[in-house]
């Protein structure tokens, strides 16, 4: 009995990572209806579907300097000041560091948040970055990607703030945008496939 109990928290555990690793790293992890897990990119398959290039496919890439300048205009599109914010991330001496993060964050009222929210996101999709909708929250966070670069939109209150000493009041929230630049495709991972169950 003992036995059979460890294999199917075994299992359970195994699925779990899976399960988990398939939302993270969708492009290298995908996971069948019957429970086989592949990793590596997918082989391409054409199709008259797929025959058409994404915006992602064609974007060059950026550098920072352009998703900061993404980043204030999305702000600005939203009615707000970005100096009403600050900057995540310093710029200037340690640039070479920070070369490939990002980040902007502002008090906000809680029941203005989720509408600013809204309109940077709006104004990021205008601007060419695709909705990459990983258990994203829509009225909490939204991420996007484009050239390279990843983007997260979020509002967060006051129990998820980054330090204990946090001066929000019960009506005040975060607001945050955060860009990361990440390149999957030269992690090299092999061809594997696995059966579940």
């Amino acid at each position: 009995m003992n036995a059979l109990l460890k294999r199917v928290w075994i299992g359970l555990a195994a699925t779990l990572i899976a399960s988990l690793a398939a939302v993270a790293l969708p492009d290298h992890i995908q996971m069948d209806d019957d429970g086989r897990i592949h990793l590596g990119a997918p082989a391409p398959t054409p199709s008259p579907s797929t025959a058409a290039p994404t915006p992602e496919s064609t974007s060059p890439p950026l550098t920072r300097d352009a998703v900061d300048e993404v980043i204030r205009t999305a702000i600005s599109a939203a009615g707000l000041d970005p100096v009403q914010g600050r900057p995540t991330v310093a710029a200037g001496a340690n640039a070479e560091a920070n070369s490939n993060w990002t980040g902007w964050m502002a008090v906000r009222e809680k029941t203005a948040a989720p509408s600013e929210m809204n309109a940077i996101c709006a104004d990021l999709e205008r601007q060419g970055w695709t909705l990459t909708p990983n258990g994203d929250r829509p009225d909490a966070s939204r991420s996007y990607k484009r050239g390279g670069w990843y983007l997260l939109v979020s509002t967060r209150g006051k129990t998820q703030a980054p330090s204990t000493t946090s001066a929000l009041t019960d009506s005040q929230t975060y607001l945050t945008l955060t860009g990361l630049q990440l390149n999957l495709s030269d992690i090299p991972l092999p061809e594997i496939t696995v059966r579940i169950g």
